[in-house]
């Protein structure tokens, strides 16, 4: 007589899903955060220039100021993204002044005193600049060096070349000064608008591109998230952080030559007036468009609200010391929003595993094993 065969064993009813995933009602709020963490600082950078517009209606909303603004923050914009570039790993590049300030004194050095043309005095300076970002990333990458000290260190010796070339003076070119079309690279325009204005909206779709559309930069992301995560998964760090300041000092290189087609002199001292500016843009930036991580389009928002701030202060009749007071401020509150952008886009990533479907609690059976050869199942059971 068989046994009657046993009954299916009941399994457990998930609970509800409001009940049991309460992180799904946090969508909405979450988008609703995501929207101001994103586009919050452009709204900012637009109400700035309604109070300033309306503060001072006869000097402000004009386009003398427009041209202004684009014309003396073309540079800063430069060296902020050449800033941004090294963050995306993980790493600061606080050579960047000191090599903006030997760019610009290599560029009329080599027009003025060694009588080169200045097409090629520009191309072997950027050239130069790209082989110092270069250096930079070995000395940090295969040196061991953190990225403070040893961009601090390059910084400092680019600083005694800088002096060494003008003898601690300037470079001032002769009477007949410099060639008008090395001298238009920064003082011409283009569509009604300055030059450089073009030349950094350039700039920052290539970055863009090659940081949002590119495995190249998605690369460099994870490399400056988890070095160690990515170094598992295969990703060479040691090369893609030294091509991140490869491409800063390319970017530096640049940026000295419109310093020089700006100033029309050597000054060896010069370059350091862009860097705090250069970092208070670039950390800015990444708590704009992308929160919680440097990104191009975000560094350019960031320069816009530093610009319009400091343009409007001034036609108020500030007194001098209020640049770097805005700066020093304006950084620490950078730092601060960075790091919270950071750690909520990290607590965001946490709730969204959350919004998985409903699953029941107990784990799904196991697929049943293969035959064997005797008519029994892998699990010994008949």
């Amino acid at each position: 007589m068989t046994a009657p065969p046993p009954s299916p064993r009941p399994r457990p009813q998930s609970k509800p899903g409001p009940q049991s995933k309460p992180g799904r009602r946090r969508g909405p709020s979450r988008t609703g955060g995501h929207l101001i963490g994103a586009y919050g600082l452009l709204a900012l950078t637009a109400l700035l220039v309604l109070i300033f517009s309306l503060t001072l209606p006869r000097t402000f909303p004009t386009l003398d100021t427009v041209d202004s603004i684009l014309f003396t923050q073309s540079i800063p914009a430069c060296l902020a993204l050449a800033a941004m570039v090294p963050i995306v790993t993980g790493a600061f590049d606080l050579s960047i002044g000191y090599g903006l300030g030997l760019a610009h004194v290599m560029v009329l050095y080599l027009v003025v005193d060694a009588g080169w043309p200045w097409p090629l005095a520009c191309l072997a300076v950027i050239a130069g600049g790209l082989v110092v970002g270069v250096l930079n990333g070995v000395i940090v990458e295969f040196g061991r060096i953190d990225s403070f000290i040893a961009t601090l260190g390059t910084g400092s010796m680019m600083y005694a070349v800088t002096g060494w070339i003008t003898d601690g003076g300037r470079i001032v070119p002769g009477p007949q000064g410099l060639p008008p079309a090395f001298t238009d690279l920064y003082t011409s325009t283009f569509l009604g608008l300055p030059v450089p204005a073009f030349y950094v909206l350039a700039l920052a779709v290539a970055l863009w591109l090659v940081l949002e559309r590119l495995p190249l930069g998605r690369y460099l992301y994870v490399v400056g998230s988890n070095p160690r995560a990515a170094d598992l998964v295969g990703i060479p760090v040691r090369k893609y952080t030294v091509c991140a300041f490869a491409a800063s000092g390319l970017i530096v290189g640049f940026a000295g030559v419109l310093l020089a087609a700006q100033q029309q002199l050597g000054n060896p001292s010069v370059g350091l007036d862009y860097l705090l500016p250069a970092f208070v843009g670039a950390l800015l930036g990444a708590t704009a468009i992308k929160p919680g991580r440097p990104n191009a389009m975000g560094t350019l928002v960031a320069v816009a609200v530093l610009a319009v701030g400091l343009t409007g202060i001034a036609q108020m009749g500030a007194e001098f010391w209020t640049v770097p007071l805005f700066h020093g401020g304006t950084l620490l509150v950078a730092v601060g929003l960075a790091g919270y952008t950071a750690r909520r886009r990290v607590r965001t990533g946490v709730f969204a595993t959350s919004d998985t479907p409903d699953t029941p609690d107990v784990p799904p059976e196991p697929p049943p094993s293969p035959p064997r050869d005797d008519g029994t199942s892998g699990s010994g059971t008949p």
